[in-house]
């Protein structure tokens, strides 16, 4: 079983891999992180992380190349990344998560600790307009296009383990 799991900052992605992933006994690959420890690894914020990649092709390839591969080569697994539902083209399921841009930047500012959901709000339209701007440069991908997922939740409502439910069924039905 290959599942991707999409969606702009701050949608769940990652909180929803990993209970997934722990509740299948799957591996968990996330671009999310990757992208977050190597932004840590030269003390910058995302956004300025984001510029960087915008101007250093190489960061976005080699994050998204080392996803694809590992997908290719591993059967239980959990793809979470911006792209993944995009570059694994084996997956048996993908899914894109969603939520409103307030309650994203909610979550974002809770999880990176950012006192002031004003700066939390610029980082991530700043984050998600740098990162559109990269997938169509190099991929010539409109992120805005979900016709690829087979499962688009709106996230705002439910806690992971209620999302978990309805991915199960999703999840069974594939498997059947």
């Amino acid at each position: 079983m290959r599942i991707t799991i999409s969606g702009p900052p701050g949608s769940g992605t990652t909180s929803l891999s990993k209970h997934l992933a722990a509740e299948h006994n799957l591996k968990l690959i996330s671009a999310g992180e990757v992208f977050r420890q190597l932004a840590r690894e030269k003390g910058m914020d995302l956004a300025a992380f984001g510029e960087l990649a915008e101007n250093d092709p190489s960061i976005d390839l080699m994050i998204d190349a080392r996803q694809k591969q590992i997908a290719t080569e591993q059967d239980d697994i959990i793809v979470e990344g911006r792209l993944s539902g995009r570059m694994v083209e084996q997956a048996d399921l993908r899914i894109w998560l969603n939520a409103p841009l307030t309650c994203r930047v909610g979550r974002i500012a809770f999880r990176d600790s950012v006192t002031c959901e004003e700066e939390a709000m610029t980082l991530t339209r700043e984050r998600e307009a740098s990162e559109a701007k990269r997938y169509m440069m190099y991929y010539q991908i409109d992120i805005s296009d979900l016709s690829s997922y087979h499962l688009v939740l709106n996230t705002e409502r439910w806690s992971v383990g209620q999302l978990g439910l309805i991915v199960n069924c999703a999840i069974a039905a594939v498997r059947d």
